[in-house]
């Protein structure tokens, strides 16, 4: 049961797919209160009390004993006090002992969630701006409310099958030389390789829509040679177009007034990569139109896929606040006190995304201003949605890449995410393993971290730790910083062992693919935390480093420097897959309880619960050239198990659901049986 409730005007963020009227009376489970403009929600939480959800935040998968902030935030280096991230996602579920519910504000504003912080046994939420849609969902299981979920949010969206290739990305591949010098060392090397991300290097003076012509003389050229090298190039766009008349798409978007606006009519301006840029209001349909347009020569150009940055929308200074701080800066030097250059740093360290100037420009749509501060975290989710419907416009069979750094609840319709610029410290490790059940909770399928970490300089036990993790997630992206250590895992001593992890990746890839397409397909969640499958396990409940995976799968990778294993907690019988490499791995039967697992650095586990399948493949360097014809079936079987397999990239699986799926029968007495179209060999303990 979904119940809605309404106070003041909300603003439509088209967040909900489903309509249903408001109702009237006291919000069930929850106690309401006004402070002035804001709407509180209180909750007393018993000891046994877990709270899932929050989408990209940091810390846990159970939310329970912080403070975070809905406030779309570049922080570049944050850290497990850092409040608010680059993406809101206003949903959290209540499970304890005769508790179960979850609610979702839709409420494109600040909102504050003090979940035990303040008080241990209290969650107070609140929200800023008190003009929202809430939402209340019950069910009778947790899975059963991620579903409900999603119907009232809508399909998560479906990427490309080659977009659970290996990708190779770094700020700095600044020409067409280096992008083909990172291919070559791939392909010579057998290392598998479906894509390389283009930072803003690509651009001309890192403006939106160009590409410098001297270090990329022929983008379409370019582009076709890669693709038959089976590799797709994925440029970035950011959110800012530079102000500079004669610039087509400043002077498109200035034709159609599509920037947003300061309080006196003029554009409104803040500096960003190119300099100082001018906004688009994504909030408008036209300006979405207009924007979605300015990607067509791109795609014509035969690109398949693209990420969307700097989208919170990201502000390194406005003029009118450096000015400010200039000003200060000439008083100071005349003469001053410590208590002067205090203020004079704080002037200087408070010029990016200061929050006055985001109280400082409007949107309208529909004609009617709309003060951004209101609205910020629908900024990032709507430029997604300009991408995807411009793509959907230029060719409507086709799914497309497109993963973003900023978005709130509905962008899971139109793209992924990634989490962020992450560092190459051992706790991002832990932190993305955390987050990515709850992004799946809030309908965000398509995810996965920069591994490796994306500042700072990786360690070679890092970087193989953070592949181990990324074997599993649906974007497996390597990305790294200009001026840290290249990472690029040709340019390790030990590049022949993490080959062997992207091995395993592509050894899996079309029954990872097949889990990712059932979950989005059924509004499930690809990944999710234990206590969804084991609710009355009070040690699964309370498990934090350990992820189910699919239909019938866990992962718990190592997490800890120079750790050679690791505990393990088995909530029933499990087998466990340790993989060395898609052809040396060993199948050892677990029965349940704890279990302390050895893994050396080039070992990684995979746990397959019992009357479930695994099936690998004989693998390849791209997903065009996987053999997909061929498995074996690992699993502990006392019955007979069949799988599903999804093979292709229908933009709509549900009418042609046959020509997607090759039933696989994995009897446990037959060592193997012969499918049509399909040769399987089969381990069965």
């Amino acid at each position: 049961m979904i119940r809605k409730y309404t106070f003041g005007t909300p603003f439509p963020t088209d967040a909900v797919v489903l309509s249903l009227p408001a109702e009237k009376g006291p919000v069930p489970y929850l106690d309401l209160s006004r402070e002035g403009n804001q709407v509180v929600l209180t909750r007393k939480l018993q000891p046994e009390d877990v709270l899932f959800g929050l989408g990209e935040s940091v810390r846990g998968i159970n939310k329970r004993g912080f403070r975070y902030v809905s406030w779309n935030s570049d922080i570049f280096s944050h850290t497990e006090s850092t409040e608010s991230l680059y993406a809101s996602h206003n949903f959290l579920v209540f499970f304890g002992p005769g508790c179960l519910f979850g609610v979702y504000l839709d409420d494109p504003g600040r909102v504050s969630w003090d979940l035990g912080f303040t008080r241990s046994d209290t969650a107070v939420i609140t929200s800023e701006n008190g003009n929202l849609d809430l939402y209340v969902l019950e069910e009778d299981s947790l899975p059963a409310l991620a579903r409900s979920f999603r119907k009232l949010t809508g399909r998560s969206y479906l990427p490309p099958r080659w977009a659970f290739g290996y990708i190779q990305s770094r700020w700095g591949y600044a020409s067409e030389a280096e992008c083909r010098a990172v291919a070559e060392e791939h392909r010579k090397r057998d290392i598998p390789l479906d894509g390389i991300c283009m930072d803003i290097d690509y651009m001309e003076e890192y403006k939106n829509f160009t590409w410098r012509k001297d270090a990329f003389p022929d983008l379409e050229r370019f582009s076709r040679d890669m693709r038959e090298e089976h590799i797709h190039l994925v440029p970035i766009i950011d959110a800012g177009i530079r102000q500079e008349e004669g610039y087509p798409p400043y002077d498109s978007g200035k034709a159609g007034d599509s920037f947003c606006k300061k309080g006196d009519g003029s554009d409104f301006t803040a500096a960003v990569w190119p300099g100082l840029c001018c906004f688009p209001d994504f909030l408008r349909e036209d300006v979405r139109r207009w924007f979605g347009s300015l990607y067509r020569p791109l795609l014509e150009a035969g690109v398949e896929g693209f990420w969307n940055d700097m989208n919170e929308p990201s502000l390194f200074y406005t003029p009118e606040r450096l000015e400010a701080a200039l000003l200060r800066t000439r008083e100071t030097a005349s003469g001053g006190d410590y208590e002067a250059l205090w203020s004079l740093s704080s002037a200087f360290n408070s010029l990016a995304n200061n929050e006055e100037d985001y109280r400082s420009f409007f949107h309208h749509p529909s004609g009617t201003a709309v003060r951004h501060d209101k609205v910020h975290n629908l900024y990032g989710a709507f430029m997604t949605r300009a991408s995807a419907e411009g793509f959907r416009r230029f060719d409507p069979d086709r799914r497309f890449l497109l993963f973003s750094r900023s978005s709130f609840i509905g962008a899971h319709r139109n793209g992924g995410v990634w989490t962020g610029d992450n560092s190459s410290w051992w706790s991002h490790l832990k932190l993305v393993l955390q987050m990515l059940p709850n992004l799946n909770l809030c309908g965000f399928l398509y995810s996965g971290c920069d591994l490796g970490g994306f500042s700072c300089n990786v360690t070679e036990d890092l970087l193989a730790r953070f592949l181990q993790l990324g074997v599993f997630t649906p974007l497996m992206r390597n990305h790294s910083a200009l001026h840290t250590r290249e990472q690029e895992v040709y340019r390790f001593s030990s590049w022949e062992d993490l080959r062997s992890i992207l091995r395993v990746r592509y050894a899996l890839l079309p029954f990872l693919y097949s889990e990712f397409m059932k979950a989005a397909l059924s509004d499930g969640m690809y990944f999710r935390p234990l206590a969804f499958d084991y609710p009355e396990d009070p040690r699964a409940v309370a498990t934090e480093d350990q992820l189910l995976l699919g239909e019938g799968c866990m992962i718990a990778p190592v997490l800890e420097q120079n750790a050679s294993g690791r505990y393990v907690y088995l909530p029933e019988d499990m087998l466990m897959i340790r993989f060395r490499s898609p052809e040396d791995y060993d199948l050892v039967p677990l029965d349940r309880g704890d279990h302390r697992i050895s893994l050396g650095l080039r070992e990684f586990p995979l746990f397959v619960k019992k009357n479930h399948a695994v099936l690998l493949c004989p693998g390849g360097t791209s997903t065009e050239t996987l053999d997909d014809r061929s498995f074996t079936v690992l699993g502990r079987t006392d019955t007979a198990v069949r799988y599903d397999l999804y093979r292709d990239d229908g933009i709509d699986p549900h009418p042609v659901l046959e020509e997607h799926l090759t039933p696989v029968f994995l009897p446990a007495a037959a060592p193997s049986v012969p499918v049509p179209g399909v040769a399987i060999s089969t381990a069965v303990l």
